[in-house]
């Protein structure tokens, strides 16, 4: 899953996005507004984390030309001005959670893992399809009832999969979605990451539409 960083304090960013990658996200920073409105206008995030006190273009005026443009991704504003006033304020230019400064770094995961769930329609952090099982509040796969070791991308592509239940997703979109911006997208490794989960979960798990791409069957949410 693609994550946005919007921080101008670059020890903050730094400590943010190695927490992320930690928890098997790719990671995007900007570090002032106008940089932030290209990349989310441009690139496809599955969430976006937004500080409001950043150079040349303040984050509520980011978010407004976001959601003036049709940008949907959820979107977690930090700010060190904890009013009242100031949530209202994001919250009505279209911001979907509001986390003041200083904060806790297992806080700000949880509440970055419920805003993805919720942007996919779901509500448990369990995803389950067939025998495979995904918990994305431990990052840990499961196959039936023995642990799957993954790593960072195998895990990334199986969370999209798993989010998007029954979609047929293209190599692009994948690309897109589990690598960050500077990654070569003419690489055959989106087909080498499928057959790596195919050998892991079993040659049925990820169906190919040729011409199209790829898709699981709908999984169930655990209760």
């Amino acid at each position: 899953m693609r994550i946005l960083v919007v921080e101008d304090d670059l020890a903050v960013a730094k400590q943010v996005a190695d927490i992320l990658s930690q928890a098997k996200y790719v990671v995007d920073l900007a570090h002032d507004g106008e940089e932030a409105h290209f990349l989310g206008d441009t690139e496809p995030y599955d969430a976006v984390i937004l500080d409001l006190g950043i150079p040349l273009m303040d984050g509520l005026s980011v978010l407004e030309k976001w959601r003036l443009a049709g940008k949907t991704m959820p979107v977690l504003i930090l700010s060190a001005r904890n009013t009242w006033r100031e949530k209202v304020a994001g919250l009505r230019t279209g911001a979907d959670d509001y986390l003041a400064k200083p904060f806790e770094m297992e806080e700000l995961l949880a509440r970055l893992e419920a805003l993805i769930r919720r942007g996919a329609g779901g509500a448990s952090p369990r995803l389950i399809c067939g025998e495979v099982t995904l918990d994305t509040a431990t990052n840990r796969a499961m196959l039936g009832n023995a642990l799957v070791p993954l790593t960072a991308l195998e895990f990334r592509m199986l969370a999209y999969f798993m989010h998007h239940p029954g979609k047929v997703i293209s190599k692009t979109e994948l690309t897109e979605h589990i690598y960050g911006q500077d990654f070569d997208r003419d690489s055959n490794t989106i087909e080498v990451l499928v057959n790596r989960l195919r050998k892991k979960f079993g040659a049925a798990f990820i169906h190919t539409h040729r011409g199209q791409g790829y898709q699981i069957e709908q999984p169930d949410t655990a209760p």
